[in-house]
């Protein structure tokens, strides 16, 4: 939000400079990000002077130029090349002296220097109104009046403005601080606790009268819950024109540009005092009524930047009898805004729902400075004070006459808010002891009123406009932000709490987990748990009816709480994708969110995403291809981590992998995982194999917590390695060999392991042949040839008899 120094001074008199100004608003709550300084005329007409023209005459040397000599006032003629053609002697012109800059219309600078034109020498520049900034015009040299006297200053004869604007980054909770009338108030506020006594100087409307009552517009409120106050007035005889410089220097300093008298101080009186107004042109109101209403979802309406645009049924749209005219709070239709044309106008000037604004600003894409207050929430009791303010500013600028009454209809008033403020509680989040007269002193300057005041506090009523002020502690938040948390006193003692948890917290286990996969290569990614609703076709375990949609989303790819962290790890991998990183490692904890008979669910869950190598090419050796057992590998390696073992393996059919298996313990799915099939990769435009891993972490959690560890010593006896290469049918996996193994024998038997498959012409048909490696070690003593024999044989058997297996 932008506030004008030179503007915020029309309320209050302080002759602190504009960087004190901004520190003690950033001290009070409105930060001042910025501050920069504004000139209506781009170097403010230094270094012009008015000249006096007395010679001139034809340049020797060039057809178009001119020899003048020009008096600055100080007694010492300068000659000037000048290559006007209404240059004439006898004339006042404002001349560019040596070392004045002047700027050309992409704002660059250059400086006026002595200079020889055609042979003769030029000390100075006669300006045109556009070199000074001044206008638009070229055609000749500026003809000031004549009964001025040579040597005065050009800025001295227009209405040049030097102004400091702030950057203010309001938060949105501060509604009341929305205009340079509300930051006035603040700084009030700030003065009277710094010791500087200051009055806030209000606008005067008591001059405001009703002319004649022979254009009266009746206004009909349909929805009042939406539109709990609108006011109206007419004004006839008024004529459409540029605004005056002073205008039109206040809205440029804000970044505002003007555009005819009229629109301009409709913006004027919405930025000093926060009431956005509406003008319309009475003339293209039909049948002479304004009504406030909802309109059927699809009618259509063109706005003023000539967009057409399809209306909700809740909507709150400004209508007359026949059309919308505008939509209430946002934006205004081009059917019925103010012309050159214009001789008559209906100024509204009301207090909306701000919720039903927001709503309708978010659905239509609509962020207008109107919509940026009410959906905030204004004064509902500026309302009339403002409108008579416009009203007086556009009779003085543009003429005109009241024709009506003002049409006020505020069934029920939005009341003060009372609140009882204890001593106690102000001390004890304050952190010290404040005086009761301190208290009553900044509250009075918040415009706070103090009904009573007894031992432990006191009943206070707060104003309307301060729509963030409910509670005791928000009151005790005020005082203490105009207090200063600067003067807040610190205490030599250090008070701290120690928390009993357990190793297995969430987050303890999600910092392990984390560490442990950076340590793999990964990268954590963080996505948004809003997402869009388009994704729900992709897949059908995900659920239309489970969906947690949004009331009030901000664009369509947003409008749904994720029920999966598949798509948004899909969007970060298609991302990388796009910008040529092809290998690819990510993980990511998140939250999903479910609508389940009526009852919101959030399960967290842990996303692994794999694609492309699984390390970078380099000298020392060949890249290595991640897949699926790769993935498999970090994925035990994470379980096993937390002490989850002896799972159970099982295969996914689902549409999501092309391929894929899930880990379960105990009859409980912790995990499922394979590579991802073709037809979603395509909705992402990920044209190479991408595989993902879901685990339950809330699941995950709760079976870590129960798994004892178990520590063994290292066996003093070594191991022995034993191998078999089956001939295998194509269907039966490793995981039934690793399972007969280890029934097989229980007592010697370490490890299973796979190392070679070959699948080729010299088997017989729908046969593959598996190369096993088996681990036997004895921890109290050293095992026999004959020992080993014995087990390798049994497993021979069973393998025989089970598998139908033949070693090669």
């Amino acid at each position: 939000m932008k506030i004008s120094y030179n503007w915020l001074r029309q309320f209050i008199k302080t002759n602190r400079t504009p960087e004190e100004t901004g520190e003690l608003l950033t001290d009070l709550g409105l930060e001042v990000e910025g501050i920069h300084e504004f000139q209506s005329v781009k170097g403010s007409l230094r270094g012009i002077i008015v000249g006096e023209v007395l010679t001139c005459e034809q340049h020797p040397n060039a057809d178009r130029l001119k020899v003048t000599k020009v008096d600055l006032g100080n007694g010492e003629p300068v000659q000037i090349v000048c290559g006007a053609p209404n240059v004439a002697a006898g004339q006042k012109v404002p001349v560019a002296t040596v070392g004045t800059t002047l700027y050309d219309d992409k704002g660059s600078p250059w400086e006026i220097k002595k200079s020889k034109i055609r042979g003769e020498s030029s000390h100075g520049m006669i300006c045109a109104e556009d070199e000074l900034g001044l206008g638009q015009s070229h055609e000749g040299i500026m003809v000031l009046d004549s009964n001025l006297e040579a040597g005065t200053p050009a800025a001295s004869l227009f209405e040049i403005e030097d102004d400091h604007v702030f950057e203010i980054g309001l938060t949105p909770n501060r509604a009341d601080a929305m205009s340079h009338w509300g930051v006035a108030r603040d700084l009030k506020a700030g003065l009277i606790q710094q010791g500087e006594q200051q009055e806030l100087i209000t606008p005067s409307v008591s001059s405001f009268h009703v002319d004649s009552r022979s254009r009266k517009i009746p206004v009909k409120i349909t929805k009042p819950d939406l539109a709990p106050r609108y006011t109206g007035v007419t004004i006839t005889g008024v004529e459409i024109s540029e605004s005056p410089q002073w205008l039109q220097n206040r809205l440029k300093a804000i970044g505002i540009t003007p555009k005819n008298n009229v629109v301009d101080v409709t913006n004027y009186v919405m930025h000093e005092l926060g009431q956005p107004l509406h003008a319309f042109d009475a003339d293209r109101i039909s049948g002479n009524e304004i009504i406030v209403q909802t309109l059927p979802t699809g009618t259509k309406f063109i706005t003023l930047d000539e967009v057409e645009r399809e209306l909700h049924e809740e909507d709150l749209m400004i209508c007359d009898a026949e059309k919308p005219l505008a939509i209430a709070g946002v934006f205004g239709g081009i059917g019925s805004g103010v012309t050159s044309g214009t001789t008559s106008l209906f100024i509204e000037s009301a207090y909306f729902n701000p919720v039903t604004v927001r709503k309708t600003a978010k659905r239509h894409g609509l962020n207008t400075d109107a919509s940026f207050r009410y959906e905030r929430g204004i004064d509902p009791n500026m309302t009339e004070y403002a409108l008579k303010r416009a009203v007086l500013l556009i009779q003085e600028l543009a003429g005109g006459s009241v024709a009506s009454d003002i049409d006020d209809y505020y069934p029920r008033k939005i009341e003060d808010f009372p609140v009882f403020l204890t001593f106690e509680k102000i001390n004890s989040l304050v952190g010290q002891n404040l005086s009761k007269e301190t208290i009553k002193s900044i509250l009075a300057s918040l415009e706070i009123r103090v009904n009573n005041v007894t031992e432990t506090g006191m009943g206070l009523t707060i104003p309307s406009y301060r729509v963030d002020v409910k509670r005791e502690a928000d009151v005790i938040e005020e005082i203490l932000r105009v207090y200063g948390y600067n003067n807040i006193e610190f205490g030599d003692k250090i008070n701290a709490s120690v928390a009993n948890s357990t190793r297995y917290e969430d987050y303890k286990l999600q910092n392990l987990i984390a560490g442990q996969l950076v340590g793999q290569g990964f990268f954590e990614t963080m996505a948004n748990s809003l997402t869009s609703q388009a994704y729900i076709g992709l897949s059908g375990q995900i659920k239309e009816e489970h969906a947690v949609k949004m009331l009030n989303p901000l664009s369509q790819d947003l409008s749904v709480l994720r029920q999966s962290l598949l798509f948004s790890g899909l969007e970060a991998v298609s991302y990388n994708l796009n910008r040529k990183r092809t290998d690819l490692k990510f993980f990511e904890f998140g939250k999903t969110y479910h609508n389940y008979n009526g009852g919101r669910e959030e399960q967290k869950h842990l996303s692994v995403f794999l694609s492309g190598n699984k390390s970078r090419e380099t000298w020392t050796g060949e890249v290595q291809k991640g897949g699926f057992f790769y993935l498999k590998g970090v994925v035990t390696s994470i379980l096993e981590r937390l002490g989850i073992n002896n799972l159970n393996t099982s295969p996914v059919k689902n549409d999501i992998f092309s391929e894929g298996i899930s880990l379960s313990y105990n009859h409980a799915k912790l995990v499922e995982f394979g590579v991802i099939k073709r037809k979603i990769l395509k909705d992402f435009d990920i044209n190479q194999e991408v595989l993902f891993a879901d685990f339950n972490w809330d699941l995950i959690v709760e079976t870590s917590k129960n798994q004892q560890q178990k520590f063994n010593d290292i066996a003093k006896f070594q191991a022995v390695r034993r191998d078999f290469a089956l001939l295998l049918d194509h269907k039966i996996q490793f995981e039934e060999i690793h399972g007969i193994a280890f029934k097989t024998e229980k007592n010697l038997l370490r490890d299973v392991n796979l190392f070679d498959v070959y699948e080729g012409g010299n088997l017989p048909a729908g046969k593959k042949s598996y190369a096993v490696s088996f681990i036997l070690q004895d921890e109290k003593k050293t095992l026999t040839d004959k020992q080993i024999d014995k087990i390798m044989s049994k497993l021979q058997q069973n393998f025989e008899k089970q598998l139908g297996a033949e070693l090669r």
